[in-house]
């Protein structure tokens, strides 16, 4: 009886539940739905099994050969992609059909660039030797280490014993190259290849204390002979990127402004463009960003004469920065924001948003360290937001909320969650899981700010300020092209990337810092920056394909968009135009038609 009677109560109050959660649902006018009809996958792709075996297989390589500077592993890896390359051209691609054909061409153009970055790290790799004569001894050593063969102990207590004497010489010969004063010339290198020679000998350094730690104790006649050598070497190691770091680089251990960047130069720059299928140069991409700019800045004027400031923009944009709120309201803004946004896609009709999407977001405040890297919010499930915290100095604070004031913020929030990053995560673990190895920035972050420009058009700015915020960060995203693409062609320095952030966007000169700081040493692709306002242009062009000529609704088209997961854009062109596919595919399409300038 006592199990009825919980029975009963538990179905009335999933009863209860269902008939609460129908109301909060009818009040907002959100409906719950799924991802479509069915809410299931149902693409087909003739490649799907043969993408996942080649990712099995390249997982099983990189976990064995953990060295990323090895002649060996690039030599294997170069193997492997050659012999993968001619598996796939042995695939029946007039068989296909579009889905496959798709998924030919994006492993066909993966493998390629994955070949010619291994012929470029080659010559990053020889650029570096000078400074680095002992590395292959160590890359030897864990390499034996990990196909199990035997070592002697005494002759590696004499190699290492010789190396911590090389490394000491090669130090030397670095101080004399430093001198200039037309005695023994030693070795001269440019800060940016000793820069990332310090980076090469901490991850060597890494390397050799696994290989010690894996023997220690565990072979008391091994650890006998070396733990001495060993100690010897690993603190000539650590010395050594130390010296190099602050001597040659010029960067101290205390140092938090000195940036030091990689530039790739214009080759590798060609190189990449190529894979994320953009049939533009350098140097084309820095005019449409000039371009774009100038309408921004058209509209800034605008909006800065609606508040009463004439065309003095700057004096518009320093008005916004104080429109911040509270410390400790932040959060409550997000939240808001975050609403409001939802809100207005279903207002439009613009994008399936599925309820579980609308319910599981979630919010964290991004750390004083954190936002010495990121100023400003980050996102996807989890909205990180930036804010002042109690430890930052009177300074530090005041440009944290004048950063992430309440305009700039109702254009960030949307970014990070709905219709943003958040849905396009939410999507991608569902649809086309498979493509995963061919994301891009392109696809990710084009993909938020083009939201930006639709919501632009479909008036979400409703006044002057509101306008201000988004046209800011419009303006942040055509400069990110000009000073990174102009870092990598050597053109600019990066303290001349930070002041062409303070002058032409109006950033606080702490976030601007931040801001060319993970740009050039994050641990981004070199057209990550790029790809913001790039990829939102190329879904632009596409709208207008298939949207404004009638083809599809907006619905349609935003839904179709996320269901091929993160690929790019001039490939999800083919696939929503239905366009005819050769093996010999190139890039083609001009998004933004005939280049600005050019005759």
């Amino acid at each position: 009886m006592r199990c009825v009677l919980l029975s009963v109560i538990a179905l009335s109050c999933l009863f209860q539940h269902e008939v609460q959660a129908q109301a909060i649902s009818k009040s907002n006018k959100i409906m719950p739905v799924l991802y479509d009809d069915t809410g299931i996958d149902s693409s087909r792709s003739e490649l799907r099994s043969f993408i996942e075996l080649f990712e099995a297989d390249l997982g099983s390589l990189n976990r064995f050969y953990t060295v990323s500077i090895s002649p060996f592993r690039i030599t294997r890896m170069r193997q492997f992609y050659n012999e993968w390359l001619v598996q796939l051209g042995r695939q029946n691609f007039e068989a296909m059909g579009q889905t496959g054909r798709i998924d030919y061409l994006l492993m066909k153009n993966h493998i390629e660039r994955e070949l010619q970055r291994l012929d470029l790290q080659e010559k990053s790799i020889k650029e570096m030797e000078p400074l680095i004569p002992f590395a292959t001894k160590i890359v030897e050593m864990e390499e034996r280490r990990r196909k199990m063969e035997g070592v002697n102990p005494q002759e590696i207590a004499a190699s290492l014993t010789a190396m911590a004497k090389q490394i000491e010489e090669t130090q030397k010969s670095v101080e004399q190259g430093l001198r200039n004063d037309g005695k023994a010339a030693g070795i001269k290198t440019k800060k940016t290849v000793a820069n990332r020679a310090s980076g090469t000998v901490t991850n060597l350094k890494r390397t050799l204390k696994h290989w010690f730690g894996f023997y220690d104790g565990y072979d008391p006649v091994l650890t006998w002979w070396i733990s001495d050598p060993y100690k010897a070497v690993d603190k000539a190691l650590d010395e050594y990127a130390t010296f190099l770091r602050e001597k040659v680089v010029g960067v101290k251990s205390d140092d938090e402004k000195t940036i030091v960047g990689d530039p790739i130069g214009r080759e590798a720059l060609l190189s990449e463009l190529k894979y994320e299928m953009i049939p533009y140069t350098p140097e084309e991409l820095i005019a449409i960003a000039n371009k774009e700019y100038a309408w921004c800045e058209t509209e800034m004027k605008g909006a800065a004469r609606d508040l009463g400031y004439g065309d003095d923009w700057h004096k518009a944009l320093e008005h916004v920065k104080t429109l911040h709120v509270e410390p400790g309201k932040q959060t409550e803004l997000v939240r808001d924001l975050a609403n409001e946004a939802i809100a207005f896609v279903d207002e439009h009709d613009l994008v399936t948003v599925p309820q579980l999407a609308r319910d599981t977001w979630r919010m964290e405040m991004l750390s004083p360290e954190q936002q010495a890297q990121s100023p400003f919010f980050l996102g996807g499930e989890v909205i990180q937001v930036a804010f002042p915290t109690n430890t930052m100095t009177h300074e530090q604070k005041m440009m944290s909320m004048r950063g992430n004031n309440i305009h700039f913020a109702r254009a960030t929030v949307f970014h990070e969650l709905i219709p943003g990053h958040h849905l396009q995560g939410f999507m991608q673990d569902r649809y086309r899981t498979y493509r995963w190895p061919f994301g891009t920035p392109f696809w990710v972050e084009g993909g938020a700010l083009y939201w930006e420009m639709v919501f632009w058009d479909l008036k979400f700015p409703m006044t002057p300020e509101n306008r201000i915020g988004m046209l800011f960060w419009r303006m942040h995203r055509c400069a990110r092209i000009i000073f990174s693409l102009s870092f990598h062609l050597e053109k600019m320095t990066p303290q001349e990337c930070i002041d062409f952030l303070v002058e032409k966007v109006g950033h606080e000169r702490d976030n601007a810092t931040a801001e060319v700081r993970r740009s050039v040493i994050g641990g981004y692709g070199p057209l990550y920056q790029c790809a913001y306002m790039l990829g939102a242009l190329q879904l632009r062009a596409l709208r207008g394909e298939l949207v404004d000529s009638g083809k599809m609704t907006n619905r349609q088209f935003h839904d179709a968009i996320l269901h091929e997961n993160s690929i790019p854009i001039e490939m999800v062109r083919a696939s929503l135009a239905k366009q005819s596919l050769s093996r010999k595919f190139t890039s083609s399409w001009k998004f933004y038609g005939e280049t600005p300038g050019k005759q």
